[in-house]
């Protein structure tokens, strides 16, 4: 049977003070290349629907023609309080984007989401930014899903690296260890997956292609 993967991204365009933001580019296009090759079928979704926008900066540089392409998923992604079975997915991904840092921690559909994916033993897996969508997440009896877990996420030292570390609501690393995560770095802006059971995350957009290859492990093992 053909798998399923819902990836969910960003609504949000701006940060602090006004400042632009959303989704990282590469983070969501290198995933969805990534499973897309293994014929997976991919919803792609939002906290309300719509447009996800992308950060200008994601831009930058030389960015490959697929991953270019993949912006036309991002025109009109599903609202995410319209899926009623999330058990119908095999996992769940989460790209980064400073945007996520402003409204998935407080998407209680993408929390029902990943309590629901978790429990099932499904997979769930986020990058850089995106391990914020697992702040707000708790399970049945309302453990935080994070706790005793050990996870890879954009470090505080990379947040102030970028200087947009004023700009966020927290810091994306303290908060995880706040909620009992065991966060593991590594070097500023290197690759950095982390495997915990069936929870895969890994620390920023250079670690991107070794998330979606270790989610791919798990929903093909």
């Amino acid at each position: 049977m053909t798998k399923k993967v819902l990836m969910v991204l960003t609504n949000a365009s701006e940060m602090k003070d006004g400042h632009k933001t959303g989704l990282w580019l590469s983070e969501f296009g290198e995933a969805y290349v990534e499973f897309n090759r293994e014929g997976y079928d991919i919803t792609v979704a939002s906290p309300i629907g719509g447009q996800t926008p992308v950060d200008a900066r994601s831009l930058d540089g030389d960015v490959p023609e697929e991953i270019l392409d993949t912006k036309r998923h991002l025109e009109d992604t599903v609202d995410l309080r319209t899926i009623e079975n999330f058990s119908a997915y095999d996992a769940i991904f989460l790209p980064g984007g400073h945007g996520t840092m402003f409204d998935l921690p407080d998407s209680e559909a993408l929390g029902r989401a990943l309590r629901e994916l978790y429990e099932a033993d499904k997979t769930v897996a986020a990058v850089c930014h995106g391990p914020a969508g697992l702040v707000g997440a708790t399970l049945s009896d309302g453990t935080p899903l994070v706790k005793g877990k050990t996870i890879a996420t954009f470090t505080d030292e990379e947040e102030r690296a970028t200087g947009l570390d004023i700009y966020m609501p927290f810091m994306l690393e303290t908060r995880l260890r706040e909620l009992g995560a065991n966060v593991v770095l590594a070097d500023n802006f290197t690759a950095n997956v982390q495997v915990d059971g069936k929870l895969i995350t890994g620390q920023n957009p250079q670690s991107t292609v070794g998330v979606a290859k270790a989610v791919i492990d798990s929903l093909n093992g």
